[in-house]
């Protein structure tokens, strides 16, 4: 909630962001993929700066691991967005990454007044941390990104929803759940391609 606070009203471009980033997910195209890497790799290195570095390591020896891995991953993001992409994802792949990014963007606000928690307690993607990695699963499943670039956001899901867990948050299945979805999602279409049938 502080950290809302402090930010405010970066909150109004995280949102604008988010949707400019669902409409590059709704339409595939190589200009349109690199658009919403490169607007992830921004939000990745502001939260690693602003929230984990600046605050959350305040609070847990850990942030500064996890200021790193989210500056990592910003540049991974950047150096998959220079490069040349393939075909577009199948069509289950687009649906399926759509409603991640969907549910990033519009869904993850919305928890908080849900369970019982003021707006001030919102989680927005580009802002936190969790909207923000799911977002970047559903992005780099359309775009058919090496799993080398989804190591940084599946391990944060691991470990946040352990945390939410361990904190007995009554949404704490979320984050592993979408993971495993981008997940199974992505090898149905690897098995998909590799099929003779198809």
């Amino acid at each position: 909630a502080l950290y809302n606070e402090a930010v405010w009203p970066a909150h109004l471009l995280a949102l604008a962001a988010g949707l400019a980033m669902l409409g590059c997910v709704a339409r595939p195209g190589a200009r349109t993929r690199r658009g919403a890497l490169l607007l992830l790799a921004v939000a990745w290195a502001w939260i690693g700066w602003a929230y984990h570095l600046e605050r959350h390591a305040d609070i847990n020896t850990a942030g500064p691991y996890f200021a790193l891995a989210f500056g990592v991953q910003a540049l991974l993001l950047c150096f998959v967005a220079l490069r040349s992409h393939g075909a577009a994802p199948a069509r289950v792949q687009k649906h399926v990454a759509l409603g991640l990014c969907t549910l990033a963007v519009l869904g993850y606000p919305l928890l908080a007044p849900v369970s019982g928690r003021g707006w001030d307690h919102a989680e927005v993607f580009g802002i936190a941390p969790d909207p923000t990695a799911v977002a970047t699963l559903g992005v780099l499943l359309a775009c058919r990104a090496h799993p080398l670039y989804w190591l940084i956001p599946l391990a944060w899901c691991a470990v946040s929803g352990a945390t939410l867990m361990e904190l007995r948050v009554g949404y704490a299945w979320l984050l592993p759940t979408f993971a495993i979805l981008a997940v199974a999602a992505g090898l149905l279409f690897r098995h998909s391609r590799r099929s003779p049938a198809h």
